[in-house]
């Protein structure tokens, strides 16, 4: 087993990558700053250097790979269409490619709240409504996938339990990065993941559950 993921270097992406060389499985990392992967990815890691907007950078790499894990996002800056380009067209790049490639599931990170386009979210550069969109054309893909929409994202672990729900039914709360990380790796060997949407929150008062517990939504 192979692993392409995309948006390694950022905040999520490192400790998705962190999380399969624990499992000791194969990671090939899409990124744009091979000095900064270097620095913040484990050396076991194995990099392309390209971005998801431009899909001849890196669509040869995904012929060795079995699985696509999309971690990438746009930061706010000066240009209102950053948002459209990564997290639409960057990502609707490496769907594509992944279709184009045979690839044997799509493991897709969003966010929670992406169908509420009054979010205040959306007053930068429609960030949920583009994610929401990227959404709906993986859905509409063929692939086999698994979307994940997270809570607000934190930094620091955290010894809460995970809630696991559908669709469109969670819409607060906060989760570690680390946990994120590892909802993704997981759903891989879950079957009960494909073709779902997970939105997922670490909850203090939660009962704890295993994972085939949690994916049976």
């Amino acid at each position: 087993m192979k692993i392409f993921l995309a948006g390694a270097t950022g905040q999520t992406g490192r400790r998705i990558a962190s999380e399969l060389v624990k499992r000791n499985i194969s990671v090939c990392a899409l990124v744009r700053d091979e000095n900064k992967a270097r620095k913040i990815l484990p050396s076991e890691v194995e990099l392309i250097i390209g971005d998801v907007l431009n899909p001849n950078s890196f669509s040869s790499a995904l012929t060795n790979c079995n699985i696509v894990i999309c971690a990438t996002g746009a930061t706010p800056s000066l240009d209102p269409t950053a948002f459209y380009k990564v997290d639409y067209e960057g990502s609707k790049n490496l769907i594509n490619s992944a279709k184009e490639n045979n690839i044997d599931k799509f493991i897709f990170v969003t966010s929670l709240c992406v169908s509420r386009f009054f979010h205040p979210l959306n007053l930068f550069g429609l960030v949920l409504f583009w994610k929401k969109q990227a959404e709906k054309y993986l859905i509409n893909s063929g692939l086999n996938y698994t979307i994940v929409r997270p809570a607000g994202l934190k930094n620091e672990d955290n010894q809460y339990p995970l809630v696991v729900s559908g669709a469109d039914t969670l819409f607060e709360g906060s989760i570690p990065r680390v946990k994120v990380a590892q909802v993704c790796v997981e759903s891989i060997f879950h079957p009960k993941t494909n073709n779902h949407i997970l939105e997922i929150v670490a909850k203090e008062d939660a009962q704890s559950k295993e994972w085939s517990q949690l994916f049976s939504v």
